[in-house]
């Protein structure tokens, strides 16, 4: 949702009023770059790039301040601690770093720095400030969840003056080569480095100093800090003890306390990762340079104005986790830090002689990470595949939240639905014109004014009967839930915020008062385990009345969104629970909030446990657990259209992808050719939901005249037909991290020429591939085809003339959607027409099968109730298929034994589901003189008959099973000899 935009000032309550008016009743305006940070107007990272310059102009001759203490040392159970002295000036003045290495179960390693003063709070507060005298510690209480065992295996290989070397990792194949002197670290697999901390020794951690008024020196002497002054190039006191911006000061009561590091990928030239910005998945440079990006990555989660593409700046979530990618080979790094972070790339050619300058020499891929303020704390992750990286950075963060059902199906929203009678006829209409969708969505202004946890009377007069409604149907409603509660007396949600002392303070301790959507606003403070028990009161059916057990909910705003705040955000020296500063936990805020909403979703009335659904604007590394995200506000345009593949690549790489785009666009009205296009690149987005502005005009698919209403209700019909195959993925992805949707690098990672390509993927394991249309008036595609495999026509069963590492252009007018089958794979799909997904859970099956070159072909299907936790205790059923040969067999995935789990209700129904056809395509031609074959299930054997098709016009031989009946829990197999 869009917001203003004006300084603070004693007039900023007029400016509030008279700019809702504005963009109320008017166009609404694009984001302005000027209310938002580049490096050279945040201290720190002007300060940090400065540090990193003057390091590298010195070359070699360069003396880092930064050496490890020999004979503090000490290795034991598979953790290193040590200590690191920084030098602090000319006469042997030091600070004490202590530094924890750490070689995890899972082959993950990890390094942490410290500050002893800090860690031991021996430090002052200026401006007798509340705030706490450590560095941030907690993050990895919000991100982590597990992973972390160490390994008691892991071996010194090696010690002596200069460093230690320690084994770890599967089969010891791991190596952390740690260099005293300067302070580095070299991560190495089977001997050969790939990842470096500190390589040009650019680490710099600001030390705490106490701050000291300069006096006037004789001419001749310099003033400064005595003897606790920074070494150059760091000495630029302009933004160590306050820093303002935009009209707003930040008092800064520790000082500088900024964490750097240089981190470099040892013969690897793609990057990829730290969501969320715009641009292309293969991430830039950005120290200028042709095609390259001036300014560094910012991850500081925003509220940002109908953004711009193809930048770097920052938006609204931050993951700080980045892969390095080269031809069969994936490493990664987590930068465990919520404060606001910048990160610079940049490559060169690493040669082992001048002579190897050219063809063969690799290249490196240098970074350098600089955080405002907490522990310098990173992940370092060596693969070697890209599944490996993915796999253990989930194992630490968790994986995506097993969805409800519905949530993977069509979601219709606007800014907004004006009353239920307005709720209650969208409904109707999508029936009358036989268009299905799970979902439809409220904005703000169902509340009373602005009220959250309440309904404007006059419009929303009946709640109740409007989720009745839906219900019947088998749909949901979402309601927007965000986290600035209005200040105003008599809203009880107020007066209890406040009373309970449950929102987010100010620098003097008093509630932080800021303005949003209600004008006057709260916060609450969702780090307060106090304020999530509250916070899960409010959402109780017999608390938020209108609501029943079809409502979910929609957090938005929550970077958090402050119109009159520094950056459109809280100012950085707020306060929340524990003392901890904003600027400490700004890039987790957003998923506190998102977590006391999946909390409260959990149960809503005594006895109840159900799958929470909740969207999130904000959100961080581990925001994966608690639902979905989409990529905020976009534009009705082409470019934000092509924009959107290449952001939800990144987020499933990521860890988060539970992910989609506005579809349409939020700002503007689409031209019908683009609405359709979205509909369609939309049905592949694993989030699909239509939404708009206010000012947008209503365009809910039966609404357009034909071609475009029946192009866009084939593009609703095929993701719903292609449902199970979706619900099997996100089991995958909540299994084991992987992405729903997959870019050629991740599929690949031995095909080079694919690991810049971002505008297709794959869904899940199916073996789909799919290229939306992003460009205006363009009927065909051009598909990168990343292996010798054979390749489909999904519509029309065509074979195409594919080569590796080539391109094949297919046909796609307006009506069509690039989607290719790979041989060897099987999905399953539903084909029965229906109005939504809950009224499909009972629906028969069908399996297509698409032969591979060798003549086989696999793949799954995985089904649960999609809305408890039974699945936990085994209500599931998890099928694989496999054709080999002339057999075609379904078998418990795992060789699970599903007669020994006691059936619940929804296992008995689902006992009743079968097979309808199966779908063989490149069939052999020797069935070609079979009318029949048997199938086998339970030790019975049933005649089904085979309906062969010739190969002809360039379409591949199929042939069809059905009706094959065939229970789809069973065990069966399908003999072709």
């Amino acid at each position: 949702m869009a917001t203003l935009r004006f300084s603070s000032r004693p007039w900023a309550a007029f400016l509030f009023v008279l700019g809702l008016i504005c963009v109320l009743l008017s166009p609404a305006v694009a984001v302005k770059e000027n209310d938002f940070k580049k490096c050279e107007q945040s201290g720190f990272c002007k300060r940090n790039r400065a540090y990193a310059d003057n390091v590298a102009s010195h070359g070699s001759a360069w003396a880092s301040p930064y050496k490890v203490l020999p004979e503090q040392v000490s290795f034991k159970d598979g953790s290193l601690n040590a200590i690191v002295l920084k030098a602090i000036d000319d006469q042997g003045a030091t600070v004490e770093l202590p530094l924890t290495v750490s070689f995890l179960k899972s082959g993950t390693a990890r390094v942490t720095v410290d500050e002893k003063l800090r860690q031991q709070k021996s430090i002052e507060l200026r401006h007798g400030s509340q705030a706490r005298k450590e560095r941030y510690n907690e993050a990895e209480g919000w991100a982590i969840v597990g992973g972390l065992d160490v390994d008691s295996e892991a071996t010194i290989a090696s010690q002596g003056d200069a460093g230690i070397k320690i084994t770890y990792g599967p089969n010891a194949a791991f190596e952390a080569d740690i260099t005293y002197s300067p302070f580095t670290v070299a991560f190495k697999r089977d001997g050969v480095t790939q990842v470096k901390l500190n390589d040009r020794g650019f680490m710099n951690m600001e030390h705490w100093r106490p701050k000291l008024e300069k006096t006037t020196k004789p001419e001749g002497e310099e003033s400064g800090e005595g003897n606790t002054s920074e070494p150059a190039p760091s000495n630029d006191e302009s933004t160590w003890w306050d820093e303002t911006f935009g009209g707003n000061t930040d008092s800064k009561p520790r000082g500088p306390e900024s964490v750097a590091l240089d981190i470099t990928f040892h013969g690897y030239e793609h990057v990829y990762g730290i969501p969320e910005h715009t641009g292309p998945m293969s991430l830039r440079e950005t120290r200028g340079g042709e095609g390259n990006f001036e300014e560094p990555y910012r991850l500081y989660n925003s509220d940002v104005f109908e953004y711009i593409l193809n930048s770097p700046m920052t938006l609204y979530g931050a993951i700080p986790f980045m892969q390095a990618q080269r031809k069969d080979s994936t490493v990664g790094v987590f930068w465990l830090n919520a404060a606001e972070t910048w990160v610079d790339i940049t490559k060169a050619k690493e040669a082992k002689n001048p002579l190897a300058l050219g063809i063969g020499a690799k290249t490196n891929t240098h970074t350098h990470w600089i955080s405002e303020s907490g522990l310098m704390d990173i992940f370092v992750f060596l693969g070697p595949s890209p599944r490996d990286v993915l796999k253990s950075y989930t194992e630490l963060t968790g994986t995506t939240a097993m969805p409800q059902e519905f949530a993977i199906g069509y979601h219709q929203c606007r800014w907004n639905y004006v009353s239920d009678d307005d709720v209650k006829e969208v409904d109707r209409k999508f029936d009358k014109f036989n268009i299905p969708y799970d979902v439809i969505w409220l904005d703000i202004e169902y509340t009373d004014d602005k009220k959250y946890f309440t309904w404007q009377s006059d419009m929303f007069k009946d709640p109740i009967s409007m989720g009745e409604q839906l219900d019947a149907h088998g749909r949901k409603l979402v309601t927007i839930i965000d986290p600035h509660i209005k200040n105003v007396g008599g809203y009880h949600v107020s007066d209890e915020l406040k009373s309970k002392g449950l929102a987010v303070k100010n620098k003097e301790g008093k509630d932080f008062d800021g303005w949003c959507w209600p004008g006057s606003s709260h916060w609450i403070d969702a780090f307060n385990p106090a304020a999530i028990e509250w916070w899960t009161s409010l959402f109780k059916y017999a608390s938020f009345k209108g609501t029943m057990k079809n409502t979910f909910v929609w957090n938005d705003m929550n970077e958090p969104s402050v119109f009159n705040g520094p950056e459109v955000t809280m100012p950085k020296d707020n306060l929340h629970h524990g003392g901890w500063e904003h600027r400490d936990v700004h890039n987790i805020n957003g998923m506190t909030f998102h977590n006391a909403t999946y909390t409260a979703l959990l149960s809503r009335e005594k006895g109840e446990l159900r799958r929470p659904f909740v969207l999130t604007r904000s959100f961080y590394s581990g925001s994966q657990r608690l639902g979905a995200m989409w990529t905020g506000d976009n534009q009705a345009s082409w470019e934000h259209l092509g924009a959107a593949v290449p952001m939800i690549l990144a987020q499933g790489i990521s860890g988060f992808p539970f992910a989609g785009a506005d579809v349409g666009g939020f700002f503007g009205n689409p031209e019908l050719d683009l609405q359709a296009r979205w509909f369609q690149a939309g049905a592949f987005y694993p989030f699909f939901r239509g939404h708009a502005h206010i000012d947008a005009r209503r365009r809910e698919p039966y609404l357009l005249a034909e071609p475009h209403r029946s192009i866009i209700t084939a593009a609703l019909r095929l993701r719903y037909a292609l449902l199970p195959a979706w619900y099997t993925a996100f089991f995958h992805a909540n299994q084991d991290g992987s992405p729903i949707v997959r870019p050629m690098y991740w599929t690949h990672p031995s095909e080079e020429a694919g690991f810049d390509i971002d505008d297709q993927f794959f869904v899940g394991s199916t073996g789909l591939l799919v290229k939306p249309v992003v460009e205006k008036d363009k009927t065909s595609a051009d598909i990168f085809i990343p292996d010798d495999e054979l390749y489909f026509d999904y519509f029309t069963y065509k074979k195409l003339a594919t080569h590796k590492g080539k391109h094949v252009t297919v046909d796609a007018p307006l009506e069509s959607i690039p989607v290719l089958m790979r041989g060897g794979h099987i999905f399953p799909r539903r084909d029965i027409p229906r109005r939504s997904s809950q009224l499909m859970k009972f629906d028969d099956y069908t399996l297509v099968v698409v032969i591979g070159k060798d003549g086989k072909a696999e793949g799954e299907l995985y089904v649960d109730d999609g809305d408890s936790f039974d699945y936990e205790s085994g209500q599931f059923v998890h099928k694989t298929f496999t054709l080999d040969g002339s057999t075609f067999t379904s078998a418990n995935a795992g060789g699970r034994d599903a007669s020994s789990v006691k059936k619940g209700s929804w296992l008995k129904q689902f006992d009743n589901v079968a097979v309808d056809k199966i779908i063989f395509v490149n069939a052999p031609s020797k069935w070609s003189s079979k009318k029949e074959v048997e199938i086998e299930s339970g030790g019975n054997k049933t005649p089904v008959s085979l309906d062969f098709h010739k190969a002809e016009g360039g379409r591949a031989a199929f042939a069809v099973l059905g009706r094959v009946g065939a229970k789809i829990s069973a065990d069966f197999s399908v003999d072709f000899s």
